[in-house]
């Protein structure tokens, strides 16, 4: 029997997991008050009491933006065009078999905040563990973020990953990676630093525009990457299809083999 690792973090109103602007609202409706009402009024006549225990059902109202949790961004959240030229796939467009493939993970803990990963670091990284890139195989990344998430600096934290590196993935046949940070450039406040004193441009969200050049998906705010080994199980990520969006949650998961 496999084992399941879950690589996905929980939404939630109590975690500082998006800038705040950004966050989710859920609002829980319990099995009492206005959940009776809601569902009195499909069965005219019937009063609380006739419920067992008076208890109605339970629901929840959840205001969400499709970049909030665990979720896959899709080409189009990238630029409005891939592979030089081409219409950018949205959500719904991705191919799943580009969602269930082996994984591989890239250990880049020991980058401090901030930090632009280079191809050279991610050619040492895989010459450390051994692997090969193959085509379609799923490269997830995991940053200094992920032992913060829960924190209030987690958007902050972690190292990203430029578009030279970027590149070194795609041009080997990856389609989709991942990250345990916030988003899999850099935090934007270093970022904003180094474009205010250098004034280059080409800084700004420079891993996700190498999506121009090669489409691809990541995944971004992984969660539990330290569990997994380097290489030796599969992933899954099925994004909700969302009709034309740039994003959707999965609840992404490594199913280890025995």
């Amino acid at each position: 029997m496999s084992r399941i690792i879950d690589l996905s973090i929980p939404l939630e109103n109590d975690v500082l997991s998006d800038p705040a602007p950004l966050a989710p609202k859920i609002t829980y409706f319990t099995h009492r008050g206005p959940a009776v009402e809601s569902m009195l009024k499909y069965f005219p006549g019937a009063q609380p009491e006739d419920l067992p225990d008076g208890a109605a059902w339970a629901f929840e109202r959840v205001a969400l933006n499709t970049h909030n949790g665990t979720h896959l961004d899709a080409p189009y959240h990238f630029h409005p065009t891939m592979n030089h030229g081409e219409r950018a796939l949205t959500i719904d467009e991705v191919p799943l078999d580009w969602c269930f493939q082996r994984g591989v993970k890239l250990d880049f803990r020991h980058f401090p905040n901030g930090y632009v990963a280079t191809a050279a670091d991610v050619a040492t990284e895989l010459a450390r563990i051994g692997h090969e890139l193959q085509p379609l195989d799923i490269v997830v990344v995991n940053t200094a973020a992920g032992a913060r998430y829960g924190h209030d600096d987690f958007v902050e934290s972690g190292c990203g990953m430029g578009y030279e590196a970027t590149m070194y993935l795609l041009e080997r046949g990856v389609r989709l990676t991942g990250t345990d940070a916030w988003s899999w450039d850099a935090p934007f406040s270093h970022t904003a630093e180094k474009f205010k004193q250098s004034g280059d441009a080409s800084l700004i969200w420079e891993g996700h525009k190498a999506g121009r050049h090669i489409g691809y998906c990541h995944l971004e705010k992984l969660g539990q990457l330290d569990q997994l080994p380097s290489t030796g199980y599969r992933i899954a990520c099925f994004p909700v299809k969302i009709k034309g969006a740039s994003a959707g949650w999965t609840r992404a998961v490594a199913i280890m083999s025995e």
